[in-house]
C-alpha cells in the first residue's frame, strides 16, 4: 500500500519504517529541512533502539522516502498518517496547532481519495474537527474529493517503540465506515498473523481509549509510589509488598516499580489533557487529579533524600552531587519532563553541584539544563563521581546495575548511594561500607 506519514518524531519515525518494512511504500514529510536531510543520509534524530537500521534497510530499498513537501507525500496515498506534535498548554489543555495545520494542508493538497489516521495523542473529537477543516479547505477549492478520517491510537513505549509497532498487543481503529476498516485491517494484517489485534470501534471510544491507557499506568506508578513512602513510615519493604500484591494476576507486576516519578512525553501531558477533557465535559476528575498531584511529589521525594542526610553534615551547599541519569527512562534520549531535572532544580537551589552522566540523553540535557551554572554533564559515570560527596541514581540503565562498589566508596567524600531505581540491596552495598537509600526501604 502506498502511506504518507506527516510527522517523523518518535510517533511517526516508528510507524514510517515499521510499514516500509512490511513491504509497504512510505512517503514521510517533515517540515524541517535539516532532519529531511539527515534521515535521507541514513541517520535518525531521536534514540530509539533498532529505528536507525530500520529506516536505512529500507531508505535503501526504496520503499521509505523522505521529503518536505507534503503534496509529494499525498502523491497516490491511500493513507495519510498526522503523526505531529500535540503539547500540553500551561492549563493542561492540548494544543493542536500543528494537527489542525496538517489538516487544512491535506485538504489544499490532496488529489485522489485517501483515509486520513489521526495517530497523534489527541482529545476525544479532534477526528470530527480534522474532518471539518478538511471539509473546509476542499470547499474552497471547489474540489470534491471523497475523504475519510479515522483514529488510529499508537502504544509505544520510548525505548522498545520498534518492537511494540512490530509485535503489538492490540491494534485500535476507530471508524464508522467499513471501507475503512477493511482497508486498516489490510494494512495492519502483517502484525497480527499468530491472532486477531485488530480492535474496531467507534472513532470517539479510539480517542478515548488512547487516554484511559495512559492513565491507567500512570494510576499504577502513583499508586506504588504512594505505597512506598507509607512503607518508609511503618517499617515495611516496598519491594517485598511488590512482590506479594504483583503475584495477583488482577494486578500483576508490570507499571509497579517504586522510584522518583513518571515523566517523558506521554503521561505527564495526557494526564493533564484528560483532566482538562473531563472539565471540559463538567466533570471533576478527583482520581486522575490525585495520580498528577502524587508524582508531581514523588519527583521531590529524592532531593528531600539527599537534603535531610546532609543537613547534620552542614547541609547540601558547597557539596557535590554525582548523577546517573537525566532520561526519564533507560533506553532513551527523551528528557522531558524528566524527574532529574527537579531533583536537579531543587539541589542547586541550595547551592549544592551537581555532576551528572547519561549513556546516550547528555547533549539533549545540556540544551535543558546549560544555563544552570551548578551542572556539568560528563562524559562517563566514573567522571560522575570524581570529587562527589554522594551519588544519587535517577535512571535505570543496565550498566549501573552492578557497578564496581569498591570503587564508588573509594571515591567518594561522603559513602552513601541515593537509589532512585531500587537498584541496589542494602545487605550488599554495606560490606563495601555505603549507605544506602533508597525508595520505600
Amino acid at each position: 500500500m502506498n502511506v504518507c506519514i506527516v510527522g517523523t518524531g518518535y510517533v511517526g519515525l516508528v510507524t514510517a519504517a515499521c510499514l516500509s518494512e512490511m513491504g509497504n511504500n512510505v512517503r514521510c514529510v517533515d517540515v524541517s529541512e535539516n532532519v529531511v536531510a539527515l534521515l535521507r543520509s541514513g541517520r535518525v534524530h531521536i534514540f530509539e533502539p533498532g529505528l536507525e537500521e530500520l529506516v536505512r534497510r529500507n531508505a535503501d530499498q526504496g520503499r521509505l522516502v523522505f521529503t518536505t513537501q507534503l503534496a509529494e507525500g499525498l502523491n497516490g496515498a491511500e493513507f495519510a498518517f498526522i503523526c505531529v506534535g500535540t503539547p500540553s498548554g500551561d492549563d493542561g489543555v492540548c494544543d493542536l496547532c500543528y494537527v489542525d495545520a496538517v489538516a487544512e494542508q491535506i485538504g489544499q493538497a490532496m488529489q485522489t481519495p485517501v483515509i486520513v489516521v489521526n495517530k497523534s495523542t489527541v482529545p476525544v473529537g479532534t477526528a470530527d474537527r480534522v474532518r471539518g477543516i478538511i471539509t473546509q479547505a476542499l470547499a474552497q477549492r471547489g474540489a470534491n474529493i471523497d475523504f475519510d478520517v479515522v483514529s488510529n491510537p499508537e502504544f509505544l513505549k520510548e525505548g522498545d517503540a520498534v518492537q511494540d509497532f512490530m509485535k503489538p498487543d492490540r491494534v485500535v481503529v476507530g471508524t464508522e465506515n467499513p471501507k475503512s476498516a477493511e482497508m486498516l485491517k489490510a494494512l495492519y494484517a502483517p502484525f497480527a498473523r499468530s491472532r486477531e489485534k485488530l480492535i474496531m470501534m467507534r472513532v470517539r471510544s479510539a480517542e478515548m481509549t488512547k487516554y484511559a491507557a495512559n492513565c491507567m499506568l500512570a494510576t499504577k506508578i502513583s499508586f506504588i509510589n504512594e505505597v512506598a513512602n507509607i512503607c518508609e513510615r511503618v517499617g515495611a519493604d516496598v519491594s517485598e509488598v511488590r512482590l506479594g500484591i504483583g503475584s495477583d494476576h488482577r494486578i500483576g507486576y508490570d507499571f509497579i516499580y517504586p522510584g522518583v516519578g513518571y515523566g517523558g512525553s506521554c503521561f505527564p501531558k495526557d494526564v493533564k489533557a484528560f483532566l482538562a477533557t473531563a472539565k471540559d465535559a463538567g466533570y471533576d476528575a478527583q482520581l486522575i487529579g490525585a495520580v498528577d498531584a502524587v508524582n508531581a511529589r514523588q519527583k521531590l521525594v529524592m532531593a528531600g533524600k539527599v537534603v535531610n542526610y546532609f543537613a547534620p553534615l552542614g547541609g547540601v551547599s558547597g557539596k557535590t552531587l554525582a548523577m546517573w541519569g537525566l532520561a526519564f527512562k533507560a533506553n532513551t534520549d527523551d528528557v522531558r519532563e524528566a524527574p532529574a531535572f527537579d531533583i536537579i532544580r531543587v539541589l542547586t537551589a541550595q547551592g549544592m553541584r551537581v555532576r551528572a552522566f547519561d549513556p546516550v540523553a547528555g547533549e539533549r540535557a545540556k540544551a535543558e539544563l546549560g544555563s544552570n551554572p551548578m551542572v556539568e554533564i560528563v562524559a562517563s559515570q566514573d567522571e560522575a563521581l570524581a570529587g562527589a560527596d554522594g551519588l544519587a541514581v535517577v535512571t535505570d540503565w543496565n550498566q549501573f546495575r552492578n557497578p564496581d562498589f569498591a570503587g564508588i566508596a573509594r571515591v567518594l567524600s561522603e559513602p552513601v548511594i541515593f537509589d532512585g531505581r531500587n537498584l541496589y540491596q542494602a545487605s550488599v552495598l554495606s560490606r563495601f561500607g555505603l549507605r544506602h537509600l533508597g525508595i520505600g526501604r
